[in-house]
Formats: structure tokens, sequence, C-alpha cells
């Protein structure tokens, strides 16, 4: 069965799911007197979820098998979509909207694929233009030293212990890919989280984490080198910054 994320741009255009696209058709004709208009029911098109039962379906050809994803009780403006690129940017951009808690990879023809994404404390630290340095899958996960005095159960994963092993409690998720900006590590990741019901939330901690199942996807698609922009597109154009002694994974 193919699936209408990931073929031709066709399909992609007409599956802009949860935008409810409608049209109403307005009829007119010769009349001597005002006719008063009859209130007509508005129905939206049935929404192939059948795509999405394969789409956040099990994964058991991973390391680590992924379980499915009850995507039924996630809003479906955070479900993975094409939709309109409303960031400006060059096709092949990411874009991390913290307003939004949304996720852009800028497509051409003036579309992007949307992925919803929950933002923990340091998701909202950085602003600023950067790249993907580079990538990992099933990535090992070390809390820097500061989370370690806060929390002392993670100090079995601290700095020189070789972290936490990769796996489906892992707070790195299936993916990572890890943001640099002028050739520094801005400790900025976009990474995965079997926390779905996170997903369109301002969470404790971590930085952008996505479904597992849309981490993999978004892997798959993006190159290392990538260009990233992090932004709240609801704001005036920010200030680059960079992090300082933040707490991030």
């Amino acid at each position: 069965m193919r699936s209408p994320l990931t073929h031709d741009p066709l399909s992609r255009r007409g599956f802009l799911l949860g935008s409810g696209a409608l049209a109403v058709a307005g009829l007119s004709g010769c009349a001597s007197t005002p006719i008063q208009p009859v209130p007509v029911a508005v129905v939206a098109p049935p929404v192939d979820t059948s795509a999405y039962a394969m789409i956040y379906g099990p994964k058991p050809d991973e390391p680590y098998p992924l379980p499915p994803i009850p995507y039924q009780k996630i809003p479906g403006r955070f479900l993975r979509q094409v939709v309109q690129d409303p960031t400006g940017e060059a096709p092949g951009t990411l874009v991390v909207d913290t307003g939004g808690h949304f996720l852009y990879l800028t497509m051409e023809g003036g579309q992007a694929m949307r992925y919803g994404v929950g933002l923990g404390r340091a998701g909202f630290a950085w602003a600023g233009r950067g790249r993907i340095q580079y990538k990992r899958e099933w990535p090992r996960w070390t809390p820097p030293d500061e989370m370690v005095a806060r929390q002392p159960e993670l100090a079995p994963y601290g700095v020189g212990t070789g972290g936490m092993e990769p796996g489906l409690k892992n707070p790195l998720g299936a993916r990572a890919l890890y943001i640099f900006q002028n050739g520094q590590d801005t400790l900025y990741r976009i990474h995965g989280s079997p926390e779905w019901w996170t997903i369109g939330k301002s969470v404790s901690s971590g930085c952008v984490r996505m479904i597992n199942q849309d981490v993999v996807d978004l892997y798959n698609r993006v190159p290392g080198g990538t260009t990233i922009v992090v932004t709240d597109l609801s704001a005036p154009a920010q200030v680059v910054t960079a992090p300082s002694q933040a707490v991030f994974y």
C-alpha cells in the first residue's frame, strides 16, 4: 500500500490530513424577487485514517521494535501531514516553530512536511539558524552534570560512564539530530520520545521531541549539513542567541 505522505506530489497535495479543506457550491439563477438563502449543512469529507494506522503502526524491523502509537488520541494538527509552507525558507530547510509546536521540512512547490513536536525548557532556550552537524540512530544519552546534580538517580548515566544504553526508555528515542552553529555544538537536539502524549505540549525537559515513528521518517529525509531555523513563526524576528549553561539532551 502506498503512503500518500511518502510518494508523488499529487498524492501529497490531496492528503492534507486534519486540514478539513472544504468546497461549498454557490447556486445562482434569474429571479424577479429576492430569494432568502437556505442554510446548507457543510459536511467535511471523511479522513482516510488507514494511512495513519500504517504510519503510526508498529515498526518491528527496528533494533528496538517500536510499539504502535494511539494516534487517535493526538490532536490531528500534530500528526504528520503535508501543508502549505508558512516559513519562507528554501526547500530542504528544517524550521522549528516554537510558538506552534511544529517542525517543518520545506519542500518544492510551496509545500512542507509538518510534524508535531513537544518542547521542553531547552526547546525555548535557543533561537537562530544552524545546521544538522550529524545524526544518530538509537543514540546513547548522557545527562549533563547540572542535571545529575538535580537528579542524583541519573548518576549511573553521567559524563564518564558512557551514558544510558539505547532503547525504548532512552530519552533520545529512536533517532537524534544534533544542531551546531558556527561549528559549535548548541547542545540543542531534535530527538524521538516514547512519550507520545507530550506532542504539542510544553514539558519539563528535553529539546525538540517527536513521536518515534516521526523522527525515524525525518531522519530518513534529512541529510547531514541540512540548514535548520529555530523560531516562533507567530512572533517578530528574533535576535540570534546561543545557549549558556543550558541543560539539554
